[in-house]
């Protein structure tokens, strides 16, 4: 029996450990809300609310998850309405909101309703310690009560009422301090167990008691063992608390049960525990894998947050960032001592990324408006040239605006629509033109097609007829001609261009692959032509630039061939080897100078 007693009194102590709310008994059952999916708003009303119902239980479970929501809340909506902390720990808005802050009021509001929480909670605190003194001084009355009806040799008519008075008193009694508890309650057991064993009560009434209490313990162990078939382990556990607490307060069975009705009691009891140990170890073991599991996802975001490249694509890893939140919600608690280290890891994680990126649009706005500062000055050069009636060096000076523009990054996308299409008029305007004047001299392009025509059939007659000693001449003349008549239709073109050539191969082929003086001629020619074409002046120092790379190459090879001749003594072998070397040297200086005639003749161009 002495094993009950202290099971009793240490369950009579777990009583006492649990919260504040429960001596209310009136407590109010409620969903468990999610503050952070509400609104500012929301939550001051919801707080508002809870604090009017004055349930105490629900007040202290929800006031600091109400108050971190609210702050949570109100950071990310002050960083959306572009609300940012200065040096000095003040709040500045944002280029586009106002400069009041929109949310003090809020703020204010929400630390109202937690100042007059705590002064409730703190009076409620203080009411519940002063009733628990209360309620020690009333248990040690009853305690001395007891004493007293145990002394006197009264009749049982007059004892057993008085003791159930005693126990119903002491029932009704609430909590007392629990460094008291104890001692007080291994009093009250001794006391009321002293009262059946020796106290003077007709057997009868006795054995009637003693049967009562049996039923309600068996009906207790039944109740418990029904629990072992409850899915809930938690909550056959907070039922088992319950069942002691009942079966502390009924009186012993006979001396002869006791033992056996408090171990099948204790069995069901022991079975509980079981359950209950090995599930809050497997809850520990799923707490821990969501702590390596989140402890991932930190490394992860401290990844994105941490990355240094240049071209980093800050939508992408937003909608990365993103997925990692999400996945984070997904994952269940970690152990307590860890939950909320690894929750401030991915918070500053996250907090990084995000600080980084709006630093980074900070620089972007700052760079979009000195890109429009470009722009607005590619327009006005582009309107400065839309009259002009230069169309070859205007039109690529347009182009090379055109390329400068496209290189120029984006704008602000207020100004981009407008900025645009002033810079695309002035272009449209150009090249309208242009294309009306183009358009008015293609009629005689057919005159001069016919022209090219005639003179190559002259030219191919010329060749048919003529001496070889008037061919330079003519060369020279039929060159003149070509390049005196105009254009030709963009179709007809190449095909008009490659029989000239063909004409001038076939008439003066030997002349022109041994006469320095046509190819200069021809070269010439071919330098206008690149005039001519798109590429400009772009092709006439791709030209030069390979004349000169040619011209080098042969400079070093005389150096090596007259370097050469210096290693070979006297003999007819040697003899012959240095007059070929000889002779390669002097035509490479030859072809240097044709090089260097046509070089010149290239800058010239640049000159004119």
């Amino acid at each position: 029996m002495t094993q009950e007693i202290q099971n009793s009194a240490q369950h009579e102590q777990s009583k006492e450990e649990k919260t504040l709310e429960d001596m209310n008994g009136n407590q109010v059952e409620h969903l468990n809300p999610d503050f952070s999916r509400m609104s500012l708003k929301e939550i001051l009303i919801s707080f508002q609310e809870m604090l009017e119902r004055g349930n105490q239980q629900e007040l202290y479970k929800f006031a600091d998850t109400i108050k971190a929501a609210f702050y949570k809340t109100l950071k990310k909506e002050k960083i959306a309405a572009g609300i940012v902390y200065s040096p000095d720990g003040t709040e500045e808005a944002g280029d586009d909101t106002v400069s009041e802050n929109p949310f003090a009021e809020l703020e204010r509001a929400f630390k109202d309703i937690y100042s007059k929480y705590k002064e409730v909670r703190s009076v409620y605190v203080q009411e519940v310690e002063r009733q628990k003194e209360d309620n020690l001084k009333l248990k040690r009355i009853i305690i001395e009560e007891f004493k007293e009806l145990l002394e006197k040799q009264e009749d049982l008519h007059y004892t057993f009422p008085a003791f159930r008075e005693l126990q119903n008193r002491w029932r009704a009694i609430g909590p007392v301090p629990s460094a008291q508890n104890k001692n007080l309650w291994e009093t009250y057991q001794f006391l009321v167990e002293k009262f059946y064993d020796y106290v003077k009560i007709n057997n009868e009434l006795r054995d009637l008691d003693f049967k009562k209490n049996l039923e309600l313990k068996t009906e207790l162990c039944e109740k418990a063992e029904a629990l072992l078939d409850e899915s809930n382990v938690v909550s056959a556990f907070q039922k088992l608390q319950k069942y002691h607490e009942e079966w502390r307060e009924l009186g012993p069975v006979a001396k002869e049960l006791r033992e056996e009705i408090w171990e099948r009691f204790k069995r069901a009891t022991s079975e509980i525990n079981k359950r209950q140990q090995a599930y809050f170890e497997g809850l520990k073991e799923q707490h821990q894998k969501n702590f390596e599991l989140k402890s991932a996802l930190c490394e992860k975001a401290e990844a994105i947050a941490d990355n240094q490249d240049s071209g980093i694509d800050w939508n992408a890893f937003s909608k990365e960032m993103i997925s990692l939140q999400k996945e984070w919600k997904s994952i269940g608690y970690a152990s307590k001592k860890n939950n909320q280290k690894v929750y401030k890891r991915f918070r500053a994680a996250c907090d990084k990324f995000y600080d980084r990126k709006r630093d980074f649009y900070s620089d972007f706005k700052k760079d979009m408006q000195d890109n429009l500062v470009k722009k607005i000055e590619f327009c006005e050069k582009a309107e400065e040239l839309q009259n002009s009636t230069d169309w070859k060096k205007t039109t690529d000076q347009l182009i090379s605006l055109q390329k400068r523009w496209k290189e120029t990054g984006p704008v602000p996308r207020r100004e981009s629509d407008a900025v645009w299409k002033r810079f695309r008029a002035a272009c449209d305007h150009f090249f309208n033109a242009k294309g009306e004047y183009f358009s008015s001299i293609e009629e005689g392009y057919e005159d001069n097609l016919k022209k090219k025509l005639s003179l190559i059939e002259e030219i191919r007659k010329f060749g048919e007829e003529e001496s070889s000693s008037d061919k330079i001449e003519a060369f020279k003349m039929f060159l003149d001609k070509w390049s005196e008549i105009g254009f030709v239709p963009i179709k007809e073109k190449e095909r008009i261009q490659a029989d000239f050539k063909k004409a001038m191969d076939d008439c003066f082929g030997e002349v022109n692959s041994s006469d320095s003086e046509i190819k200069m001629i021809r070269f010439k020619k071919h330098v206008k032509d690149l005039q001519n074409t798109s590429k400009g002046d772009r092709g006439l120092r791709s030209e030069r630039e390979k004349l000169f790379q040619k011209f080098r190459k042969l400079e070093q090879d005389i150096i090596l061939w007259e370097n050469n001749i210096g290693f070979f003594a006297k003999s007819k072998k040697a003899d012959k080897i240095i007059h070929d070397m000889e002779k390669k040297i002097s035509s490479a200086k030859e072809e240097m100078a044709q090089l260097e005639g046509k070089i010149k003749l290239i800058d010239n161009q640049y000159e004119e």
